[in-house]
């Protein structure tokens, strides 16, 4: 998920504390919509829970009248979401959306307020820290900016590009000519990696984390 806050967002704003974290309801029944035999393990792998929780997921769901489910041959178990089920995952998918665009939109006037603060003090080069969602953003907002993004540096480079722009990995900046750069992450461990290896730490600049936790 990515970015910042929205899972974040919607666990923290639930009904009651008896209310499942809505993001991982909806990606649980995404899953079981698209596969309906799939295992509690391999559900386990694919929302990065412990199986264990995965278990008690189910089982509230079931409770809620989210879910049936079928015990098959060979102790296999069969998934069929209700249509209480299915208007829950439409409410859940719409409030997602409906949260997303808010903070896309929030985020984006986050950005221009850096833009505009990097500009005046005549910082044209910048280098992205980080290569997600919120990275992608940044570059977006540069159009139509006298800003040029020169590279983007990630945990996991691999000769890949972004936006036609090299991504490296924290130990390949020197000789990269930038003005500042910009944290675009939501690792902390990875963004502190940027006060290790950028020698001028008085280049560095960050998104207003306490803002973007908000949004």
């Amino acid at each position: 998920m990515g970015l910042y806050g929205i899972v974040h967002f919607m666990n923290a704003n639930s009904a009651d504390d008896h209310k499942l974290p809505d993001a991982i309801v909806l990606r649980l029944l995404d899953e079981v919509a698209k596969e309906p035999t799939v295992s509690q393990r391999a559900l386990s792998d694919r929302l990065g829970i412990a199986l264990g929780l995965v278990n008690a997921y189910v089982k509230r769901l079931r409770r809620k009248g989210h879910l049936k489910i079928t015990t098959l041959p060979r102790n296999r178990i069969s998934y069929l979401i209700t249509p209480k089920g299915f208007a829950e995952k439409a409410t859940l998918t719409y409030r997602y959306m409906d949260i997303s665009l808010n903070y896309f939109k929030s985020a984006r006037q986050i950005i221009e307020h850096v833009y505009a603060s990097l500009l005046a003090d005549n910082c044209r080069r910048i280098l992205l820290w980080g290569d997600g969602e919120m990275a992608e953003l940044c570059y977006i907002s540069t159009r139509g900016l006298a800003l040029e993004i020169v590279g983007v540096v990630s945990h996991s480079a691999n000769g890949h590009d972004f936006f036609g722009k090299p991504v490296i990995s924290p130990d390949m900046l020197d000789g990269l000519q930038f003005d500042a750069v910009l944290i675009a992450s939501g690792d902390d461990v990875f963004n502190r990696l940027a006060y290790e290896f950028v020698s001028d730490r008085d280049k560095i600049h960050s998104l207003d984390s306490d803002r973007m936790e908000l949004l």
